[in-house]
């Protein structure tokens, strides 16, 4: 695809459901985030997130989408330590969870990572820019690689990760320009998020485009529904509905022979 120039639909996803929904749309790949920590368990950072609830997650993406290529995070603590940690939890995210590859933030120390993963037949998608696990290290969420020196680090760690052995690499919150160098100059394809348009895929989280999400959203989201304004209106309805007695109606029930219900009647007394 990067070579037709074909551009690349990434999406997050973490349940069956929507999955289902990622799949029926025509996604070429379905990542599972740790950027569920906060959109489905409630934290305010990715960190908290542990192997086992991943692994949960991608089992359910992989039953709602059995065709679709699924990318698995690891989370934060599960690969840092060394190479043997990080090689035993990406073959369970392979080997439990079902995925077909795993991601991994950062250039540096993640590199021999990434290294004895591939060489293990698993295969892996790198992560540059803004990398949400080390989000305190580098500043908090905001954009990275927007000077010339920073951009150079950007850069030399999304080579670093190719030649490490990953076959793509996200690109996080970093100026286009940027994103654009990268993306020429790498063979693997690229993939934004906040990255602009010269990525060879892009990635958004589900909450985000839904318009699930609450609060304040990168700049970099673009809301394509508003969900979370039609649930709310729904919910309201129906609780509505049910203090006024309006549900269930008669439709809603399920009906009973009259002769039955002569003979309960007798049966009761």
């Amino acid at each position: 695809m990067k070579l037709r120039g074909e551009p690349i639909v990434f999406v997050t996803a973490y349940d069956a459901p929507s999955a289902r929904h990622a799949a029926r749309a025509g996604v070429d790949c379905i990542l599972v985030g740790d950027s569920a920590a906060m959109t489905m368990l409630g934290h305010d950072s990715t960190l908290p997130v542990t192997v086992a609830e991943m692994v949960m997650l991608t089992q359910a993406v992989r039953r709602g989408a059995p065709d679709t290529f699924v990318i698995a995070d690891l989370p934060f603590g599960s690969y840092q330590l060394s190479s043997e940690q990080a090689v035993a939890t990406a073959i369970t995210f392979v080997k439990e969870g079902g995925a077909d590859a795993v991601k991994l933030e950062r250039g540096g120390t993640t590199l021999p990572r990434v290294a004895a993963i591939v060489a293990e037949g698993i295969a892996v998608v790198g992560h540059v820019g803004l990398t949400p696990q080390s989000a305190i290290a580098l500043g908090g969420y905001t954009a990275q690689g927007r000077t010339a020196e920073r951009a150079h680090d950007v850069i030399a760690d999304a080579s670093a990760l190719e030649a490490a052995g990953c076959f793509a690499v996200v690109l996080e919150a970093i100026p286009a320009a940027v994103s654009s160098r990268i993306t020429n100059m790498l063979r693997v394809p690229t993939i934004g998020i906040g990255a602009g348009v010269g990525c060879d895929g892009q990635v958004l989280v589900w909450h985000d485009l839904l318009g699930l999400s609450e609060g304040r959203v990168p700049r970099f989201v673009k809301r394509y529904a508003d969900l979370s304004r039609e649930i709310d209106a729904a919910l309201a309805t129906y609780v509505a509905d049910v203090r006024q007695r309006a549900f269930p109606g008669t439709e809603h029930e399920y009906s009973m022979p009259a002769d039955e219900i002569e003979r309960l009647t007798r049966v009761g007394g």
